[in-house]
Parts: structure tokens; sequence; C-alpha cells
């Protein structure tokens, strides 16, 4: 429950030097490894392969791609969910069964009632629910014969999984999609199958599929509101002090569930930079004082650019420039907490800046060796935008 009394005020500089602290990004606060760099922002975004590897390097001095790739695919300690936002996370192991309870419910429940819906609208059948319950046991099937197989190959394996199914019909954007693959998205979100290995390297978009029992077991599911308790108490460690509707936005919650799971804290109501009411931990209550001066490069869809649904104390007037129309992050350079700019890996490997502030000498000489380290390490790996567009600054840049 909120701990009332007199609010005290939290500046945009405190709660900046929350971020390069908590965010495991700047000097002396990094993360260990892969995990913790996880750990450090709840859940690192994967809808873009390639985004889940950056995020991790740039919070884990030291680490290499194969680091993460072994957090992944062989100690697993990282799994992917589709959960908060109906958005790909991988979040530390000991935090997936919770996020399944608390942000994948809705989701599995809104990705089933679509795939019955497209069953009927293609003139598959006039019966979704036992249609799909056959369907389900073919793929489950199919998984368990071999371990792991992708979504063409699951398709492959049985009629049922190969039916196709119209998305937009009659609109410009009409598509068909093989049930194995819709199927899959389902049972993801409800936890049932997991993204294994990638196919083609860390960058690349496709995965192998595969089930808890082959891969790693879950644990068991906790309670819908406890779940919902500790997602929000990771979250606001993180993220806090923030506006309720900050949580609500980044887990897809509705306003009644927000409101529950923080009244199962321990919080303490505080008053932000711009006058606006916000929640605390009340066990990190106290004023944080900044860290040493830090610069990093962040990639596109970055959990610290996604992280709240209010961005002004860290984004001010920068968002037309380095977010697309759907409001989706792209690849941002960040000093003490700020977003001063941009970058892009050009054509040729070079990952080039452009900063929209001037952040002083010093700022701007780390920032242009950052990007140089970064283009080392990308080496012959090329980013491609993946599940958002282009921003002004990409377009820029690579002009």
């Amino acid at each position: 429950m909120t701990t009332t009394g007199v609010p005290r005020s939290v500046s945009a500089a405190e709660r900046r030097a929350r971020l390069g602290r908590r965010h495991a990004l700047a000097p002396g606060h990094g993360a260990p490894d892969p995990v913790a760099a996880a750990r450090a922002v709840v859940a690192l975004h994967s809808t873009d392969p390639a985004s889940t590897v950056l995020s991790a390097l740039a919070r884990t001095p030291g680490a290499t791609p194969a680091d993460v790739e072994r957090a992944l695919y062989e100690d697993r300690d990282l799994i992917r969910v589709l959960a908060m936002r109906r958005t790909l996370f991988a979040v530390p192991h000991d935090l997936a069964a919770t996020a399944f309870v608390a942000a994948g419910d809705t989701v599995a429940v809104q990705q089933r009632r679509i795939l019955h819906q497209l069953l009927v609208a293609s003139g598959v059948t006039d019966d979704p629910g036992l249609w799909v319950a056959r369907a389900e046991r073919a793929l489950l099937a199919a998984i368990a014969a071999v371990g792991e197989a992708t979504a063409p190959e699951l398709a492959a394996a049985d009629p049922l999984l190969a039916t196709r199914v119209t998305l937009e019909p009659g609109k410009k954007y009409e598509t068909t999609q093989s049930v194995a693959s819709r199927l899959l998205t389902t049972l993801s979100a409800e936890g049932r199958v997991l993204r294994g290995r990638q196919v083609g390297g860390w960058a690349a978009p496709q995965f192998r599929w595969t089930t808890p029992a082959h891969w790693r077991e879950l644990g068991p599911a906790p309670a819908t509101a406890e779940a919902a308790a500790t997602l929000a108490r990771r979250w606001l460690h993180a993220y806090g002090p923030a506006r309720p509707a900050d949580l609500q936005w980044w887990a897809g919650w509705t306003v009644a569930r927000t409101k529950a799971a923080l009244a199962a804290l321990d919080t303490v109501d505080v008053v932000l930079e711009d006058g606006a009411p916000g929640v605390l931990l009340a066990d990190d209550a106290d004023e944080v004082a900044p860290p040493d001066p830090w610069v990093a490069l962040l990639p596109a869809l970055d959990p610290t650019a996604m992280g709240w649904r209010h961005r002004d104390p860290f984004l001010g007037p920068h968002r037309e420039q380095v977010y697309d129309r759907n409001g989706n992050a792209g690849p941002t350079v960040w000093v003490d907490g700020r977003v001063v700019g941009g970058w892009v890996q050009r054509a040729d490997g070079e990952v080039a800046v452009e900063l929209l502030d001037d952040v002083g000498r010093a700022a701007a000489d780390a920032v242009a060796e950052r990007a140089a380290a970064l283009t080392a390490q990308l080496a012959d790996v090329r980013l491609t935008v993946r599940a958002r567009g282009w921003t002004a600054v990409e377009k820029r840049l690579r002009a």
C-alpha cells in the first residue's frame, strides 16, 4: 500500500542519476554478466533479436555476443517470453513464469481469439475450438519428436499445421500465414512453447521452437496477484520514480490491474519534476547521488528508451528525431541520462552518430570512441530495421 504524507519532490536530474545506476550504464555500475544486465532493466526487448544482444553488451563491460548467446542457448538463464504489451522480451529464468502469469495471460487470450476468428473467416472451420485443439496436439507432438523445429518445419509435419489463414483480407497488405506460425504465437504467450536458438546467427529473425520440457522448465506458476506484484516491484526498482500510468503502459495492464499490483507493495508518493504524482518503493525512497559521467550507444527498442510512456526527463525535445511514428525507439545516444542523439550502422559496417545537443568536447569524444568500439564489435554483422520504422536521424545518416 502507498504510504502518504508530504511527498518529496524528485528532480529530473535525480531520475537521470537513478537511470545511470539502475540500468547498469554508468561507470562502476555495469552488470557482471548478460543475465544481470537483463535483471537491471527487468527484461531485454527481443522483438529484434539483435537488440537483445546489443542491449546486454551495452551494460556488461567486456562481454561479447558469444556470452549473450551462451546465456540464451547453453545456460538458458535468459528465456524469451511473449508477455508485456504483447512484446517479446528476454527475461531472467526466475522471472519467466511470473511474466507469463502477470502479463502473458491476457496476450494468450487475445491471440487465441484472433486465431479462432482467422480460421472461421478463412473458411477453414466453423468449430475453431475443436479444430485448434487437434492442431495443438499435432504441433506439440511434432516438436516432441525432434526437440526443436522452425515454423516451416512444423508446418510441413502435418496438414493441419500447413493450413493457411488470410491476414488483412481485402486490404492492401493482404497475405496468408500458416496455422503453425499463428499457433506458435498463441502457445508462446501461454508458456507452452519457447523460442530456442536462432537460425543464422545472433542478428537473424528466425528461431527454432521447443518446449520447456526440452529446453528448461520454468518452475511453478505463481498466483496472478503475486505475479503482478512481483513484476511491479521489479519495474519500480528499475524505472521508479514514475507515474502509475508508466507501469500500466509498460506491462500492458488495465488501470485496475495496475492499481492492485501497486497496492500490494509498500510505496511512497513523490512529486515528479513536472509536478505530476509518482510513486517509489518505500525501501528505495532516499535521494540518489549522480554517478560519474557516462555515455552509451543503445540499440533500437532498448528497454531504457522504451521503459516509460512519459519520457520527457530523458528524451527532451528529440522524440521526433529518434522514435518512429508508432513510438518505437531507434538507436539512441545517451549522455548522463539524456538522449542527445542517434546512430546507425551504415552499409559498410561503420557506426555513424548524429548529436542533437552540444554535449561538450569530453562527452563528444567519448561518444566517438564508443561508436568506433561498436563498429569493431559488430564486425561483419549487419543490422536490419525490424518491428519498427526508420527514424529521422537514421534516414539522414544513411543518406
